[in-house]
């Protein structure tokens, strides 16, 4: 079988640039290796920022769709102390600037303005092979775990932190931050959690100290979905048994001795099972040598930790700009690729080195002042 452009992941930033091809009457398949568009959960809240994020949208014919997903309040921040002192609270200023709108919301409005069929589910990819008729011309043969094989001019690896794509363009591979999540929810909030639904407040709460802290965002329907921060070695973190919910709780919750109770319920009073969600990162300045007829982008290009807010977005102003990119240089893969990479390059840089410095503020020995100092300095210069 062939396919002109072949997408590898049905994230958001593979699904964005499938949009954005599409609105330009430009064809494209989607290979993604989950069964199906429900195979799991798509994570929490997004803020979806202005300068990327809705630009992609819009790009993309969707924006006034997402509109309509925005959850009321939910850019309120709220930052307190490990007694529960609150430091700083701004409530959500209704600007549209970085409302929040729940992942898997996002993702189906994508999935859905794509014609039936561009992606298939079910395909992992296994292999990448050049062209036997092309050798070094651009075109590849993928295998996937089924058997199947689709030959190309043009593999986008939107497949993630781990991408099976990145080694045809870099030998860089993720590497631990020294931070892991571990992540819970707590359901009906209002009335069987009320005293740590009063402490998240209506939109995001953060709980930085040096060397650990709690996150939570408040959901639809009174969830509370929290991240448990700590910067531990990776041993350490091997040592816990995940599948023992019982002493993993037990263990993390060790870490929080002395914390207000309303706060260490947000890991202590969770309703499912703790995942454990290790930081990696790529390198900030990540990036590489054209080779015909493969490019990244999102997490596959930039894995960054999230304490600059930008993962999401920049994946999906990456797929709009390759797409852009694609549509602007009709018949030239080689010549749209090597304008996307030009500008991607320092824009991936500027928000990793952003990310780096944001995760190291948020748990240094002047934490949580250091955040509080952060986002003072982020409301200077918005």
């Amino acid at each position: 079988m062939n396919t002109p452009i072949a997408i590898i992941g049905a994230g958001l930033g593979g699904l964005t640039l499938a949009r954005v091809l599409h609105v330009h009457g430009i064809a494209a398949m989607v290979y993604e290796a989950e069964a199906s568009a429900d195979a799991r959960a798509q994570g929490g809240m997004l803020d979806i920022h202005e300068y990327n994020g809705q630009l992609a949208l819009k790009a993309a014919g969707l924006f006034e769709k997402f509109l309509g997903l925005i959850q009321a309040e939910a850019e309120a921040q709220r930052v307190v102390d490990k007694n529960g002192n609150v430091l700083l609270d701004e409530p959500d200023k209704g600007n549209g600037g970085r409302p929040e709108v729940h992942r898997g919301e996002l993702r189906r409005i994508l999935l859905e303005s794509l014609p039936a069929g561009t992606v298939r589910w079910g395909h992992k990819l296994t292999a990448i092979s050049p062209a036997a008729s092309q050798p070094g011309g651009g075109r590849h043969m993928l295998t996937f775990a089924d058997g199947s094989t689709v030959t190309t001019g043009l593999i986008v690896g939107a497949d993630g932190a781990w991408s099976k794509v990145r080694p045809l363009l870099s030998e860089a591979k993720p590497a631990y931050s020294g931070t892991s999540f571990i992540e819970t929810y707590l359901f009906d909030s209002e009335t069987r959690h009320k005293a740590s639904a009063e402490a998240v407040g209506t939109g995001t709460l953060m709980v930085p100290a040096p060397g650990k802290g709690i996150f939570a965002h408040r959901e639809a329907n009174g969830t509370l979905h929290a991240y448990v921060a700590l910067n531990k070695p990776e041993d350490w973190i091997a040592r816990i048994d995940f599948s023992d919910p019982g002493s993993t709780l037990a263990r993390v919750a060790a870490e929080f001795d002395g914390w207000a109770p309303e706060l260490i319920a947000l890991l202590t009073d969770t309703e499912t099972d703790p995942v454990l969600r290790p930081i990696h990162t790529l390198p900030v300045e990540h990036r590489w040598e054209r080779v015909p007829g493969v490019t990244l982008l999102g997490d596959a290009a930039h894995l960054m930790s999230p304490f600059s807010g930008e993962g999401a977005n920049l994946a999906m102003y990456d797929g709009a700009e390759l797409g852009k990119a694609l549509a602007a240089n009709p018949g030239d893969v080689e010549a749209a690729l090597t304008a996307y990479e030009k500008d991607l390059f320092p824009r991936s840089a500027s928000a990793a080195a952003e990310a780096g410095r944001n995760l190291n503020l948020f748990f240094n020995e002047n934490s949580p002042q250091s955040v509080v100092d952060l986002f003072a300095h982020y409301q200077s210069v918005r």
